[in-house]
């Protein structure tokens, strides 16, 4: 068994859940989403994982969300092409491990998962 997680190295929160994956001794594999951007096909199939509406992943909270004029109520393939666009929109970590995901927001909610 493994896991996947979708990492930014200046995420404290990311940080922390790599951590807890590592202590686990659950090997890793690092996807540096901020580098090497997702497509929306991979977003989708997360958003499919987490159970989820696309608005759900998006980091609102960030002054870009605004910027860039989207609003909550967009559609998914809305806010999808601006996550592919600006991955910096999407809410992190991210944990794929066993046919499931989670979000590392605590870090500790991916456990069930691994």
């Amino acid at each position: 068994m493994s896991a996947t997680i979708w990492h930014n190295p200046r995420c404290s929160k990311s940080r922390q859940t790599l951590a807890l994956i590592d202590s686990q001794r659950v090997p890793v594999k690092i996807f540096p989403y901020t580098k090497q951007i997702p497509t929306a096909d991979q977003i989708a199939d997360v958003l499919r994982l987490l159970d989820i509406s696309a608005i759900e992943l998006v980091r609102t909270g960030e002054r870009l969300f605004k910027e860039l004029g989207l609003s909550k109520t967009d559609a998914d393939d809305v806010l999808i092409k601006a996550m592919v666009e600006n991955p910096i929109l999407i809410e992190r970590p991210i944990v794929i491990a066993n046919g499931k995901a989670a979000i590392g927001r605590p870090p500790e909610n991916v456990l069930d998962i691994l």
